[in-house]
């Protein structure tokens, strides 16, 4: 008897229906003499829908009674799933993040899993239980809820699946796996059947969002056997292991998320850029490819996500003021595969296409799995479509 784990996705869950759907494929691996554990997270857009009502309540709510709230919507989810199973013949219990013995750091809104006190799951499991666990929380030492930030449900089931030593862990989405493109934009893009770890976490860094990297960082280091695949449907996924293979590219990332910005000011001292970096961490901006292009004037250049510009906008105003300033929407296209560290022939040709299509280049990073280019300019799907042409095989 095999202990597996089941982890399903806010457009998994979303309603009614879909619940269906969702307890179906869990009874087909409860029927199989598995003992399961469920990780959901919250319905469609719950989540996005408290922030939005915390905010017209507030301005800057404060970050411990979000957390408060913020940690129902997965509590719903799995209560619902519970009463599901339960009329369907099924036992099933719903626990949340306490209850499941998730202990983790005290930062609100962004907490870490520290350790997982697995004695009541494990206990539901002996008694011939479904386990439903709310994703995305836990509690510190403090006893207060906490939540894990962005894909922290992926990150909830991963953990468990340590934890309890379970022999699969398996995400699903509205996607069936991780392909060698966004499918959205390229329509030719192929199925990954399997992905080292590295090679998923360098695709997650690069905003694939198939997996979150902090829960492909813990499977990576406890070795859980990762298998991505779609609820609604029973296609072949994509398997995440600790398999390195020699091979070209697998898989090409475009992210136009991203804005270049360049701070100049006549003077210059060594202290500026370190006071920079510190008011732009302390307003939960975190600078990227960071370039000091002068040394007799203070004239540097680095990338932020989209989503920070407002805040960064507002510090313009404020404590940057004394900077005069440009920022332009940029792209970033990475290739991931291992072994493209020492195939002189990719980055031949992916320099090429960047020629011919004119693209001005910003910076160029080679790593052991990855190639990443980033442009001055926002480019087109276009440029992604040719390099997915001539380097996919």
């Amino acid at each position: 008897m095999e202990t597996i784990v089941l982890k399903f996705g806010g457009s998994s869950v979303a309603d009614n229906i879909k619940l269906n759907i969702v307890a179906n494929k869990i009874i087909d691996f409860y029927n199989k003499k598995n003992k399961v554990i469920v990780v959901a997270s919250a319905q469609g857009k719950t989540t996005d829908n408290l922030i939005k009502e915390a905010k017209e309540l507030s301005y800057e709510p404060d970050k411990r009674e979000m957390d408060m709230l913020l940690s129902t919507g997965e509590q719903i989810s799995v209560s619902k799933l519970a009463i599901l199973l339960n009329r369907l013949g099924y036992p099933a219990v719903s626990l949340t993040g306490w209850q499941a013995g998730i202990y983790t750091s005290e930062a609100n809104q962004e907490a870490k899993i520290e350790y997982i006190n697995t004695e009541r799951m494990q206990k539901e499991l002996d008694d011939g239980k479904i386990v439903l666990v709310a994703g995305f929380q836990g509690i510190s030492n403090k006893k207060d809820i906490t939540t894990l930030g962005r894909g922290g449900s992926d990150t909830t089931a991963v953990a468990i699946a340590a934890a309890i030593k379970a022999d699969h862990c398996y995400i699903f989405s509205d996607v069936d796996g991780v392909y060698s493109t966004d499918p959205n934009k390229i329509t030719d893009a192929k199925k990954i059947t399997e992905l080292s770890y590295t090679e998923m976490l360098d695709l997650s860094n690069e905003g694939a969002k198939v997996l979150h990297n902090r829960c492909v960082e813990v499977a990576q280091k406890y070795n859980v056997l990762i298998e991505t695949g779609s609820t609604f449907n029973n296609n072949i996924g994509t398997q995440i292991n600790n398999k390195i293979e020699e091979s070209a590219v697998k898989s090409l990332v475009k992210n136009d998320n991203l804005f270049l910005i360049t701070l100049k000011h006549d003077s210059y001292n060594a202290d500026m850029l370190n006071k920079l970096y510190f008011i732009l961490l302390e307003n939960d901006i975190t600078p990227m490819n960071i370039v000091n292009n002068s040394v007799s004037s203070f004239y540097v250049s680095f990338t932020i996500k989209t989503s920070d510009l407002g805040k960064f906008q507002e510090l313009l105003e404020n404590e940057l003021s004394i900077y005069s300033s440009s920022f332009t929407n940029i792209s970033r296209i990475s290739l991931v595969g291992y072994g493209i560290m020492n195939n002189k022939e990719i980055m031949k040709k992916a320099l090429e296409i960047f020629n011919i299509n004119s693209v001005n280049i910003y910076s160029i990073e080679l790593e052991e799995c990855k190639l990443s280019i980033m442009t001055k300019e926002k480019v087109s799907d276009k440029l992604l479509e040719q390099l997915h042409h001539e380097l996919i095989k």
